[in-house]
């Protein structure tokens, strides 16, 4: 009997199981020596949906469309909670993008995030006392009656240590892997069947899109795997008094059972409670963008379902993030050349841009990307025509649809959660203001990412927006100054600080020389590009602050050097 024979026939025998890792193959023998499962799952599925859409069309023969709406926007949400956690899940994701669904069915999905049924409370502390192999009331001085939240995947209770210490304990819903993996071996069979029928290279990554969903899945029902994520998110916002991360108890947790940290706060979506707590909305959601960005393009470790169920407002104004079961990894190269590619996006430089598709897979490295350039022009350049204010993800990610239905793209697996997350985040500040626009926070820290350079990484992608063809871009470093400079925060004398530093330094020495060929290039001194970007600069850049710039960093370099950038 194979490791998914026994999980699957005696699933709470084994509460001090092994992690389970998801294995597709694995999944696949089990079900195909027991096809009735399968089929009857398929048959319930087919069959509640088929209902649904009935009811939805009677109503519109009837003329009883805005009668019963919110009867269809209940029923919707039962069938997806009937249906169990891989369908909650994707209710989940639907309940943050107000742009996409109605509002009644969008106060119904919001319900899915943790107002979902309880299981029976004996399971429960069972569950805790089989787990950490103690009674309850020897674990916790005291426990609620009842949990207080419960979610796709498990319930939570609020509790106390006998060392004070107030916490939440998050156990996990009974018989969860037998659900879980015939659906995602439903969902990859519908995946392999589909794909030849999409147009081009749409479903060509489809399957794979599945597996990394069904590896995320079951990493997200360990709650070991969850806790070391909440530290290590944890340890990369260490200097960031802007976010919150709950501390984990691990005395009292396990692969079932997670005890944490209370976080007092409001959920994100109740803008009643944001006001009473006298926290301005824009505010919170400019401190949840950014940290998404930072997430994606410094830290690389993005939470991959920040859904509001899974975010609050805290009274001081901190951001505090739970559930660490979905997150993701992404490798340097992929973070810097994102950085670089949204930075292409605004320069309108589309050829940078399609080889950056390339670089990240959302081409292959075969494709002649020559003939796709004046599709990804007119497809991207109409959203980046518009004004800031009218320019969204949503925009970007309809229009770039259109050019997988012509051209070879397709979404590589790793990109599906970073879409999701991005989408959702934006979904989220919609909620909480249909007016604000997540770029007018976005560009400008990416900007600033450019301009401060960091890491020599990071430099190094600098200086490929600033030269094209060996041509120093006067007009980019114009346009990123500007941009950066939109954030009122935002100061310019830093970055200057840092640039004058690595100019004298050693491996400024190739920038010096490249500066010079372009004060002088096209057998011309630019000082009508200087005088712009001085009058840019000027109101932040005092003579006197960057004359002692510009001291300090002599000092660090020797009398050498001096000498070497003098000849």
């Amino acid at each position: 009997m194979t490791h998914y024979q026994l999980e699957l026939d005696y699933p709470e025998r084994q509460p001090s199981s092994p992690r389970r890792r998801y294995d597709q193959k694995a999944i696949a023998r089990y079900y195909r020596f027991r096809p009735w499962l399968a089929i009857w799952r398929t048959f319930t599925v087919i069959w509640f949906f088929a209902g649904f859409v009935l009811s939805l069309k009677l109503d519109e023969w009837l003329n009883q469309i805005e009668t019963n709406k919110l009867k269809r926007a209940a029923q919707l949400r039962q069938i997806l909670t009937r249906l169990g956690p891989t369908f909650i899940k994707v209710g989940q994701a639907l309940s943050t993008r107000p742009d996409l669904i109605r509002k009644d069915f969008l106060e119904e999905l919001i319900k899915l995030q943790d107002q979902l049924p309880p299981f029976d409370n004996e399971i429960a502390l069972s569950m805790i006392e089989a787990e950490l192999g103690r009674q309850v009331k020897e674990i916790y001085r005291e426990i609620s009656p009842n949990p207080i939240a419960a979610a796709s995947l498990g319930q939570v209770y609020h509790a106390y240590l006998y060392s004070g210490e107030e916490v939440a304990v998050k156990v996990q819903r009974p018989n969860l892997l037998p659900v879980i993996t015939l659906d995602l071996y439903l969902m990859r069979w519908a995946a392999s069947w589909l794909s030849p029928w999409l147009p081009l290279n749409l479903g060509h990554d489809l399957t794979l899109i599945v597996d990394e969903f069904g590896t995320k899945l079951f990493e997200e029902i360990d709650y070991i795997n969850e806790g070391r994520n909440a530290e290590k998110f944890a340890y990369n916002f260490r200097n960031d008094s802007s976010v919150k991360v709950p501390h984990i108890y691990w005395s009292y947790s396990s692969n079932r059972v997670l005890t944490l940290e209370w976080i007092n706060g409001c959920k994100l979506t109740d803008t009643k409670s944001l006001c009473t707590a006298g926290l301005d909305a824009d505010t919170i959601i400019e401190t949840g963008v950014i940290a998404g960005l930072r997430q994606l393009l410094e830290h690389g470790f993005f939470h991959a379902d920040p859904h509001p169920g899974n975010l609050f407002a805290m009274p001081d104004g901190r951001m505090a993030y739970i559930d660490f079961g979905m997150m993701d990894q992404l490798e340097e190269d992929t973070k810097e050349t994102i950085t670089s590619a949204v930075v292409d996006l605004i320069n309108g430089d589309y050829l940078e841009l399609a080889k950056k598709f390339v670089k990240l897979g959302f081409l292959t490295p075969d494709t002649d990307i020559i003939p796709i350039i004046p599709a990804i022009e007119r497809v991207l350049g109409e959203a980046m025509d518009q004004s800031v204010g009218d320019f969204n993800f949503k925009t970007i990610t309809d229009n770039f649809s259109e050019l997988m239905y012509e051209y070879p793209f397709r979404v590589p697996a790793k990109f599906a959660l970073i879409i999701r997350s991005l989408v959702t985040q934006e979904g989220l500040a919609l909620t909480l203001n249909p007016n604000f626009k997540i770029v007018e926070v976005s560009y400008p820290y990416v900007a600033r990412r450019l301009l401060t350079g960091e890491s020599p990484e990071m430099r190094r992608r600098l200086l490929e927006v600033l030269f094209k063809d060996g041509k120093f871009q006067w007009q980019r470093l114009e346009n990123m100054i500007s941009i950066a400079r939109s954030d009122e925060n935002f100061d310019l004398f830093p970055t200057a600080q840092l640039g004058l530093q690595y100019l004298f330094s050693d491996e400024g020495k190739f920038m010096q020389h490249r500066l010079l060929l372009a004060l002088t290039e096209d057998d011309r001194l630019h000082t009508e590009e200087v005088q712009r970007l001085w009058n840019l600069v000027k109101d932040d850049l005092k003579p006197g602050r960057l004359f002692n710039v510009a001291l300090s960093s002599l000092n660090i370099i020797s009398t050498e050097g001096i000498a070497a950038i003098l000849r």
